[in-house]
């Protein structure tokens, strides 16, 4: 490989895939050689040593497929120069470090895989610059820190952007081929995708060492089909709002410190074909609703839920003394409120009527004469009335 990149030169060379060989050794630091490349895949052979950097130097570069190799130290600063880099792959290599900030500032990106390595340190806010991302792989690294809550910012995630018009698969074109391939973990198991990869949308932040709770900005994510948030150290409830992700089709929370109940809104994912949520300390009943009864009992192990599809059933619930009280002492402090309010009314109508009578003489001797005069023409109405209705009866003779 050294004699073929280092000795010759493409000057007119546009794709370069020598990915699925036996290639070993180091990966030659000669890229200079060969400017006009917008395609580089190497990925499942067997190179070590680091990532040269004059692949930087590949400003047309729009595809970087290192994946599945034996690639060790951090990222070098010159990728920042990629700045046309739409899809980067470094998965499955022997990286370290921190994610560097300046990866956020490939802002063409659609796929960043960096999962199956060694990275550590907080995920960088960075990467909510990121606005074209489809796929972000981060799985299996030593991550910590929270979730950012700015990944709301992803637009063609969350159904802001178009993808049919973007820049990542301009390559396509040419031939599906080109497009390379991407092994990732959906529904449970790791697939192999190439030419159906322009359609995936997957977040993946599994088996690192994540804390805090799940950002409620992650909901926002509708376009979303896959997220995994498995063997972390995740806390707090799951968001209410689960249920806007309309075409989540992989759900994976298991092995996390997760408490409180299901959220409703789980019945409104029509497309879950893969979900788990065992080994948390969720309590309470599973929502009823076709997907979540269709899945195995071991979908949501080491909890405390019941109701179908887990064996232990929900009883009745009881509401509890304390909050019976409570509510029985805010019922009552209503009612108390409404009294005060009625009484408080009609105190103030009688004195606004009384007081004038009380103090003005003219006032009280107007307001006796009407009030004299309306019960005469009562009186007389009455009268008139019963004197219509009932005759006097006359007496006939014989």
């Amino acid at each position: 490989m050294n004699h073929f990149l280092c000795l010759n030169g493409g000057k007119s060379l546009e794709f370069l895939n020598l990915a699925n060989n036996q290639l070993s050794e180091v990966i030659p630091d000669c890229w200079l050689k060969w400017p006009t490349l917008s395609f580089v895949s190497l990925e499942n052979n067997n190179l070590s040593g680091v990532i040269p950097p004059t692949l930087g130097s590949l400003s047309s570069l729009g595809t970087l497929n290192l994946c599945n190799n034996k690639l060790s130290g951090s990222l070098p600063a010159s990728l920042s120069n990629l700045t046309s880099l739409e899809i980067l792959q470094l998965g499955r290599n022997e990286l370290f470090g921190r994610i560097p900030q300046w990866v956020g500032q490939l802002s063409s990106l659609g796929i960043l895989h960096l999962g199956f390595n060694k990275f550590d340190g907080n995920i960088p806010h960075e990467l909510c610059g990121l606005t074209t991302i489809q796929i972000l792989v981060l799985a299996h690294n030593n991550l910590t820190g929270n979730i950012p809550k700015c990944f709301d910012k992803f637009n063609v995630l969350s159904g802001k952007g178009n993808t049919s018009s973007g820049r990542i698969f301009t390559l396509s074109v040419l031939g599906t081929d080109l497009l390379g391939s991407a092994s990732l973990v959906t529904k449970g198991r790791e697939e192999e995708y190439s030419t159906i990869l322009r359609l995936v949308m997957i977040l993946d932040l599994s088996s690192n060492k994540l804390s805090g709770h799940i950002p409620n900005e992650l909901m926002s994510l509708q376009n979303l089909q896959s997220l995994n948030l498995s063997r972390n150290q995740l806390t707090g409830k799951i968001p209410n709002k689960i249920g806007d992700m309309k075409f989540l089709e992989s759900f994976d929370i298991s092995l996390n410190q997760l408490s409180g109940k299901f959220p409703m809104s789980l019945s409104r994912l029509n497309f879950l074909s893969s979900f788990n949520v065992s080994y948390n300390d969720l309590t309470g009943s599973i929502p009823s609703s076709t997907q979540l009864q269709g899945f195995d009992e071991s979908s949501f192990y080491g909890n405390k839920l019941c109701g179908d599809p887990v064996s232990k059933r929900c009883r009745m619930e009881v509401p509890d003394a304390r909050d019976q009280e409570e509510g029985d002492n805010g019922s009552s402090g209503r009612n108390w409120g409404l009294l005060i309010s009625i009484l408080c009314g009609f105190g103030a109508g009688f004195w606004l009527v009384m007081a004038p009578l009380v103090i003005n003489t003219s006032w009280r001797t107007k307001y006796f004469t009407v009030l004299i005069s309306v019960w005469y023409m009562f009186c007389d109405v009455i009268h008139k009335y019963c004197c219509k209705k009932f005759p006097s009866e006359q007496v006939i003779s014989n």
